[in-house]
């Protein structure tokens, strides 16, 4: 009989360290972008999938591309 291999679902510090981010960034994405939800919870941990840390990592690099701009749209 296979067996299920259960999704990998991480936190935000895990993701914050994964990035090589402060997790205040990391939290403002999460808290800012709409599209961006936990796949599941533990208690109060949200946790999230691998799309959503793709998710995540492009939002940082568009604040950083726009903050390297001086701020013009």
């Amino acid at each position: 009989m296979p067996t299920k291999r259960l999704p990998s679902l991480i936190t935000a510090g895990s993701i914050a360290h994964e990035l090589g981010e402060p997790l205040h960034r990391v939290l403002y994405v999460m808290r800012t972008r709409q599209h961006i939800q936990p796949s599941a919870r533990a208690g109060m941990l949200r946790l999230f999938d691998r799309s959503a840390v793709a998710m995540i990592r492009h939002e940082i690099n568009a604040i950083d591309a726009r903050r390297s701009r001086g701020g013009a749209a």
